[in-house]
């Protein structure tokens, strides 16, 4: 099993530029909302039509194009049998849950096979007993339980999720996700996934494909983009609250103009070092001057179930490149302008005190926890 991606199409605000390859697997796709995730997903299956490149899966060509020319190759999506489920899962009101599986199933199956595949996957994902009942007589796990027998009935060369569980709460998204690991079990082949949830795509995904303004910028595991991102965009997207410009300064010294503070490294600094990250929970409380040691403000608190999260102001900051913006100014350059701390309610002491809005302190950002990109 394997899929070869490699287009371009252009856009008035951006142009979709992917080249990506991937075998029997689970490829994440993981990026901000029209990054361009869902197009890539869109152009494989051929509900959009590139403006030149090659997709190929399985050996077989799904579409050809030389840039300026007609398509060589441009299978319709019927001819493609891929497999793509959507957010709202997209079941056909006016058919039965057994018609909706077979739905996808080609017409050049008999009608004996065709009923033995929907019993079996009907009989998969829970629905047995369903047959006859139509999507608004079903919950929207049993509505997604549907659209994925549906999906496995098809016989996909390809599956392809996109954000299933975005409109989803907490609790019956991990109930629903359970739904996937019978779908996962049961397809051997290539399986994109898309999703703006670091979380959920390491969950399910062999590599991650960070996508940003339409390029992909950078692909890896799961716990390499975790432990070691590349870029600036895999930064915030595996969950780093501080990600802030950074350039060279020393050895194992860069210079952050937005902090306006100079900064220690654990590991040597590139030459063409980009960006600084540092994760919330890894800033530490300190005692007073020292490596990497800065006092600070607490200009905002806010507390959620298990943690308290604060916005540090850096009090001895050097302004000559950037300029202090006040709370009442820009609202994006303020936030960059400042740390953001996570502190643990369930591991702190007991009689540990939690700062609060205004108090001053110090704090260290370990050297050994610092990382640096360079694009």
């Amino acid at each position: 099993m394997s899929l070869e991606v490699s287009i371009r199409k252009r856009f008035d605000s951006f142009t979709l530029d992917v080249d990506f390859s991937a075998g029997s697997e689970m490829l994440g796709f993981l990026g901000a909302s029209g990054c361009g995730k869902s197009l890539t997903m869109r152009s494989i299956a051929g509900i959009e039509t590139p403006d030149e490149g090659r997709i190929v899966v399985n050996g077989k060509v799904f579409f050809d194009r030389a840039a300026g020319k007609k398509p060589r190759v441009n299978l319709t999506p019927q001819q493609r049998k891929t497999a793509l489920l959507f957010q709202n899962y997209m079941l056909f009101p006016n058919f039965t849950v057994e018609q909706n599986v077979a739905a996808g199933i080609g017409r050049d199956v008999p009608k004996v096979d065709v009923a033995a595949r929907v019993a079996a996957e009907l009989a998969r994902f829970g629905l047995t007993g369903f047959e006859k009942r139509y999507p608004a007589q079903l919950s929207g796990g049993q509505q997604q339980r549907v659209a994925l027998a549906r999906m496995l009935a098809a016989r996909p060369g390809i599956l392809m999720l996109d954000e299933p569980f975005s409109a989803l709460d907490a609790h019956l998204k991990s109930v629903l996700e359970q739904n996937l690991v019978n779908l996962f079990d049961a397809f051997d082949g290539t399986v994109l996934y898309v999703s703006h949830d670091i979380d959920e795509a390491l969950r399910f995904c062999d590599r991650i494909a960070v996508v940003e303004a339409g390029h992909i910028v950078e692909v890896d595991t799961g716990r390499a983009l975790v432990d070691h991102p590349q870029s600036l965009a895999g930064l915030k997207l595996s969950g780093c609250k501080n990600a802030t410009e950074a350039s060279r300064s020393g050895e194992r010294e860069v210079w952050l103009p937005k902090w306006g503070v100079y900064v220690a490294t654990g590991e040597p600094v590139p030459d063409d070092v980009a960006a600084l990250g540092v994760r919330a929970r890894m800033v530490q409380p300190a005692e007073g001057p020292g490596e990497n040691c800065f006092r600070v403000r607490v200009d905002r608190v806010s507390d959620s179930r298990f943690e308290r999260t604060l916005l540090l102001a850096f009090l001895d900051r050097d302004a000559s490149d950037v300029p202090t913006v006040t709370e009442h100014g820009d609202e994006m350059k303020y936030l960059h302008q400042h740390l953001f701390w996570r502190i643990d309610f369930l591991h702190r002491p007991a009689d540990a005190l939690l700062p609060g809005a205004g108090d001053e302190l110090w704090v260290r950002l370990p050297p050994e926890n610092i990382m640096l990109v360079n694009r």
